[in-house]
């Protein structure tokens, strides 16, 4: 069987350096927000090319302490693809905000900027772009909107950790943007874990507050503040995963690559393949008409898949006010994408193998 994802195997390499952090921080008697979260925030700062980096507990926290942060009116409106992973709706609600949905490109499954405009009302204060499967969106049409509308752009980078745009890395494309380090990431803690980049100091005090009870002095209350820090033990792992990062990308291209020119199968639309080497493919998604039939028959072949996701956030029932929209791209990638297991640990048989057994559906 080759698995979807096997998490065990993802770690191994890591295991000595993990081990190492995990009993210097037993002997260090500190568990939260010292030395270590201090030192994974300048080096990941530091790799994603942004003045600063902020540390919290998930990355529905860093989406959400941003939109908190920046204050906007209670109700006011964010754009957001209506495609995304239901996190990024939810974190526009838990800042009392509304989440305004908008169809994706049809093409790449992301923030169509083209569909941004139409939305934009006298309410609207931000959008956020989520770089869905590890491929950035079109952030430069997207930030010129926000300037000519005054908007904040809020990434949500959770999938994309390493990936680039023009050059620049994500984390470093809007105002701020949310992390998720959750396991299954490209760069995973071993539990739930998350931070938040910008290059506004004063913004990033604000969320240093934020995070701890809105105290940046002990016992000193400046906001209404939130229990969300990034703990010792996982930013202590995340720094000893973090610089072997590029290196496993750099495998997840090379997957990629394999996939998109080995899958020769009429019935299966694959990822867009023009920005291979600045994608990180967090996930390799194509789509099937008949999903469940492909999965199947995946399955009886002993290759692991999953969906994401196969539910769009409108139908919901956490969004059963947003039952009565209809968004035909979403629903239609909803129901038709498949994830192909994609991971550094994976050998160029397996894939040599996945591919094959794709090739061969339906023939004969």
């Amino acid at each position: 069987m080759i698995p979807f994802l096997d998490l065990k195997r993802v770690n191994e390499p890591h295991a000595s350096a993990i081990k190492e952090a995990t009993e210097r921080i037993l002997s260090s008697g500190w568990y939260i927000l010292g030395k270590e979260v201090e030192a994974f925030e300048r080096q990941f700062a530091t790799y994603c090319q942004t003045k600063h980096c902020i540390g919290v507990a998930n990355g529905l926290d860093a989406l959400t302490l941003v939109l908190k942060a920046w204050d906007f009116p209670m109700g006011s409106e964010v754009i957001v693809a209506s495609n995304a992973y239901i996190a990024s709706i939810l974190s526009i609600s838990h800042a009392g905000l509304t989440p305004v949905l908008v169809e994706p490109d049809p093409r790449t499954y992301l923030l169509d900027p083209s569909a941004i405009e139409a939305a934009i009302t006298s309410r609207t204060k931000a959008v956020l772009p989520v770089h869905l499967y590890g491929r950035c969106c079109e952030m430069e049409p997207i930030n010129t909107l926000a300037r000519q509308y005054g908007l904040r752009v809020l990434e949500d980078a959770a999938q994309a950790h390493g990936a680039t745009y023009n050059g620049q890395r994500a984390g470093n494309l809007g105002d701020a943007a949310g992390w998720s380090f959750y396991p299954s990431k490209n760069l995973g803690a071993l539990g739930d874990a998350g931070a938040i980049t910008t290059n506004d100091a004063e913004f990033a005090s604000r969320l240093r507050a934020l995070r701890n009870y809105g105290s940046a002095k002990k016992y000193v209350n400046e906001y209404i503040g939130y229990n969300s820090r990034l703990d010792e033990m996982q930013a202590a792992i995340l720094s000893a995963k973090l610089p072997a990062l590029d290196k496993e990308n750099g495998r997840r291209r090379a997957i990629a690559r394999q996939y998109i020119a080995g899958i020769k199968n009429a019935a299966i639309t694959l990822p867009p393949s023009d920005r291979v080497e600045q994608d990180v493919w967090h996930l390799f998604v194509i789509r099937h008409a008949e999903r469940n039939s492909l999965r199947t028959y995946l399955t009886e072949k002993g290759i692991g898949t999953d969906v994401h996701y196969p539910i769009p956030p409108h139908h919901q029932q956490a969004y059963k006010s947003f039952s009565h929209l209809s968004f035909r791209i979403a629903e239609q990638l909803h129901q038709e994408v498949v994830s192909l297991p994609l991971n550094p640990t994976l050998s160029d048989d397996d894939v040599a193998y996945i591919i094959h057994t794709l090739n061969l559906m339906n023939k004969g």
